[in-house]
């Protein structure tokens, strides 16, 4: 298989040294980018800034911003089998980037924010070829959540986590959804282990859509 995989956060800059970012360390993705190469398959990996050594094997693309990582999908969509999105993208950006660095005053400064571009709205949901994988990062409701976001958002699988327990951590623990109203968990573990699992079931998912196309019956 051919997974597009992105990773870490997006940084949404104000102005030459501020921006908008999160606590997404990129763990999990380059996890997942390892664990799909050593599985055999072939991995482009499109990453916000991180401090993860890259994974050997991977085709590496680095992003800054939500636009850039946009962009990047973009380009790259039609030629994967697996698309995991499980970067940490900002909901938000500053409508306004400021050229200088603002200056402190005593006065109270208002940023206005935006809407950042949804990269799994805007894919194709007819005829797509690819599967696609969301992550659902949530502190609250997870399951109610991640159904949710995985029927708005037209994905086959939402893998959803508490990011109480995720961020900035070595380990991991989640629930994956499926359109079949299926859910399967994994307990926590590393995120190695973890993210081993969920190859596994993409490419079990990944040959139940083929294995369909042809009149059979498969169960993942």
């Amino acid at each position: 298989m051919r997974f597009l995989i992105t990773a870490g956060p997006t940084r949404e800059p104000i102005d030459p040294v501020r921006y908008i970012s999160n606590r997404s360390s990129g763990k999990m993705g380059y996890a997942i980018a390892e664990a799909a190469i050593e599985a055999g398959h072939e991995v482009v990996l499109i990453s916000g800034p991180v401090n993860v050594d890259r994974p050997r094997g991977a085709a590496v693309i680095s992003i800054s911003t939500s636009d850039q990582l946009f962009d990047a999908v973009q380009r790259r969509i039609r030629d994967c089998d697996a698309l995991v999105m499980c970067a940490a993208v900002a909901d938000y950006k500053p409508a306004k980037t400021y050229k200088a660095k603002i200056k402190k005053s005593n006065e109270n400064f208002s940023l206005e924010l935006v809407p950042t571009r949804d990269i799994l709205v805007s894919l194709p949901t007819k005829d797509r070829r690819y599967l696609v994988i969301g992550f659902a990062a949530e502190t609250e409701n997870i399951e109610a959540n991640a159904r949710k976001k995985l029927r708005d958002k037209n994905c086959d699988i939402i893998v959803a986590n508490d990011v109480r327990v995720a961020m900035e951590s070595d380990e991991n623990e989640v629930g994956i959804f499926f359109r079949d109203g299926e859910m399967k968990k994994i307990s926590r573990a590393s995120k190695k282990i973890v993210a081993r699992e969920l190859i596994k079931i993409c490419e079990k998912y990944f040959e139940k859509r083929l294995t369909k196309k042809n009149g059979d019956e498969f169960v993942l």
